[in-house]
Order: structure tokens, then sequence, then C-alpha cells
């Protein structure tokens, strides 16, 4: 069976892999004429489990988003973290509900808009590296923001926050300003352990679906509903 791969790991997800087989292959070929029976078969099944993790977090499953243009869906895999009332003062300009999802290193790292959006804004800002568990690593670290205004109504502001972690290195931003996206629609990733924070606009009329711990995937789980 074939795993979907995604177009955004390159080149990790072709060098990786390759450098982890020519591995195998060394070790075999060296190891028997220098190592026991067991150790060979430990290093062999070790680099085999590393090959599946590798593949397995490049992996881009197909997701059926649901329809429903009153919901808000989560913008990635992970856990929630935290979920606070901040002033978010960049694009939305208001009091904005924060919704932060951590991406583990087992997640899928795809991210995918919450919604049907115009992108009105790109901005990326460099940063450190901190634990993406942490809800400061959102102010500090890395990031990339999607500035997004709904095209369904409500048509207020949004954003999506594209955060490094400790491990992570690299953002992947596959859209570009004015670009339409749909509920659900994937649009680039984190490689590597990271964060994505989801700002709503604080309003009698929107309900946060989701609690701490919870798990979520991208473009399914409803995280916000609106009320009219």
């Amino acid at each position: 069976m074939r795993v979907p791969l995604t177009k955004y790991g390159l080149p990790q997800v072709v060098v990786l892999p390759a450098a982890v087989l020519l591995a195998m292959v060394a070790c075999l070929f060296l190891g028997i004429l220098f190592l026991p029976l067991w150790s060979i078969v430990s290093v062999e099944v070790f680099l085999a489990v590393v090959l599946i993790w590798i593949l397995m977090f490049f992996r881009d499953p197909k997701r059926c988003s649901p329809l429903d243009k009153e919901l808000l869906l989560a913008p990635a895999d992970g856990k929630i973290t935290d979920i606070e009332t901040v002033e978010e003062n960049d694009f939305i300009e208001a009091p904005s509900i924060r919704i932060g999802i951590f991406l583990s290193i087992f997640d899928a790292h795809i991210n995918r808009a919450p919604c049907n959006v115009t992108v009105e804004r790109i901005t990326y800002k460099k940063g450190r590296y901190k634990n993406a568990m942490n809800p400061e690593s959102g102010r500090v670290n890395e990031s990339n923001d999607l500035g997004l205004v709904r095209t369904d109504c409500p048509n207020n502001r949004l954003v999506v926050r594209q955060i490094s972690g400790a491990i992570a290195r690299r953002i992947v931003c596959d859209t570009s300003q004015g670009q339409k996206l749909t509920g659900g629609q994937k649009f680039g990733m984190i490689k590597f352990g990271s964060r994505t924070e989801l700002y709503v606009p604080v309003s009698q009329n929107t309900e946060c679906l989701v609690s701490i711990g919870d798990k979520v995937k991208a473009g399914l789980t409803p995280v916000v509903k609106y009320q009219y």
C-alpha cells in the first residue's frame, strides 16, 4: 500500500530515507564481517523504525472536510495546549481567542485553512526555537502569520500562525496574498515538531468547541462555531 507523502517535505522526504537505507545496507555488509548476528539485527530493526517514522512524519492523509459554514476547523493535527483571550493587534486589531495546537513528531504536519477564506496578508518573523508546547513560543519563536478574511458570513478576520519549535527549523507556506482557500485546503507545513495557533475575534456569537488536552485533526475537527 502506497503511503501518500507531501510535496512540502522535499527535499528531506527523499534525502533522509535514502540516507537511512544506505546506512542499513552498510550495516548489513560491514556487520557480517565485524559484528555478531544479534547486533546486526538490532541495528537493522532500529534503522527500519527510523525509516518508517520519517515516512509517517511526511504523510499527507486524505481529508474530507465538513462543509458547514458556521464552523472553524483545526488548522493542524495535534493537541490543544492552551485557550485564552489575547489582544491581537497586528491584523484582527481586537480581543481574540487564541487556540494553541502542539504538533508532536508523531503527528501529520500539514497545515490547512480553517474555513473558506481569502489570504490578505502573510507575515514571516525570525525568532528563537523554544519548546513549542510553551505558549510563549508563539511570541518569541520563528513564525509565519496568515492574515485571513472569511468569504462567508460573518466576514471577520482570522489569523493562523505557523510556529517553529525546538526541533523544527523549516516553515513551508505554499500560498500567496490574495489567494482564496477553501475550508480544509492545504497551504503548507512545519517540518519536525511545532506549534500552530488560530486567532478568532471574541464575540458573543462564537463558541469554542474544544478544551485543553483535546486531540484535533486538521481540516476535520471543529474548534469554533458561529451561532446566528
